[in-house]
């Protein structure tokens, strides 16, 4: 993106905040993946090493086999990190501070949004959580440094330890439906907020895609900031090609 189209849409970005009463911000991959965590659709990502076929919500429950696959694939990925929040979420967080923020909804399952200062309350994980695991019987909870532990020490399948249930992560597996309250507080917000803020999504996975079309048709304010352009381009207010640890820092920056 040409620095002076970059330079105009830094202000135009950051004077919309300065209006807006009610700020949703929306984060995709593009996010994580400036904290090193690897992307599961880009080329090179996850999904580019296993079949996502076979990582099935009916899967997990139908087959232990399954269910030790599952694991050691999250084992050695998504577990083998230990990411901490960039300057993305680190602005986002500021904008919490300033109180600007309604709410941050993510498709994110890193828990990076919280551990930067966005209060609990105000994060709606759309795709769940890898911070913890629960228990399909009882609904016990365990920490997710807990059960890496357990898989470091050879324990290829856990279990509960109350019941000896199935233990699953908490994120949403393929053919597994979104959390509806999560999904429709949500959806809600979208349709009540002043201004929209894509950051770091290419807008290709639905139903979380469609949050800023509702925000749109409410009369909201977009802007997206995405390396890659998205098919939502053409309405958005501002439009920022740029890597989003780089350019929302500067937006912040330049609303203050």
């Amino acid at each position: 993106m040409p620095m002076d189209e970059l330079a105009e849409g830094l202000k135009r970005a950051a004077a919309l905040l300065v209006q807006a009463r009610r700020v949703i911000v929306f984060t995709g991959a593009g996010v994580s993946t400036e904290s090193g965590i690897p992307d599961f659709r880009s080329p090179g990502g996850i999904w580019s090493q296993y079949d996502p076929d076979e990582f099935t919500y009916q899967n997990f429950l139908c087959s232990r086999e399954a269910r030790r696959q599952h694991w050691r694939m999250l084992r050695d990925t998504f577990l083998a990190y230990q990411p901490d929040p960039n300057p993305a979420h680190l602005a986002i967080a500021r904008l919490e501070e300033m109180g600007k923020l309604d709410c941050v909804v993510t498709q994110n399952i890193d828990g990076l949004h919280q551990q930067a200062g966005v209060p609990e309350e105000k994060v709606f994980e759309l795709h769940g959580t890898m911070r913890y695991a629960y228990c399909l019987e009882c609904g016990r909870r365990y920490p997710m440094p807990e059960i890496k532990a357990a898989l470091a020490s050879g324990v290829e399948v856990p279990e509960c330890d109350t019941c000896q249930g199935i233990v699953k992560p908490g994120v949403i597996f393929f053919g597994e439906s979104l959390p509806p309250e999560v999904l429709a507080e949500a959806t809600r917000r979208s349709r009540t907020c002043d201004l929209f803020m894509v950051v770091g999504s290419s807008l290709v996975v639905y139903p979380a895609a469609s949050l800023p079309v509702y925000a749109l048709q409410s009369g909201a304010k977009l802007v997206i900031i995405n390396l890659a352009p998205t098919h939502l381009d053409a309405q958005a207010d501002v439009l920022l090609l740029a890597r989003a640890g780089e350019v929302l820092p500067a937006v912040v920056a330049a609303m203050e």
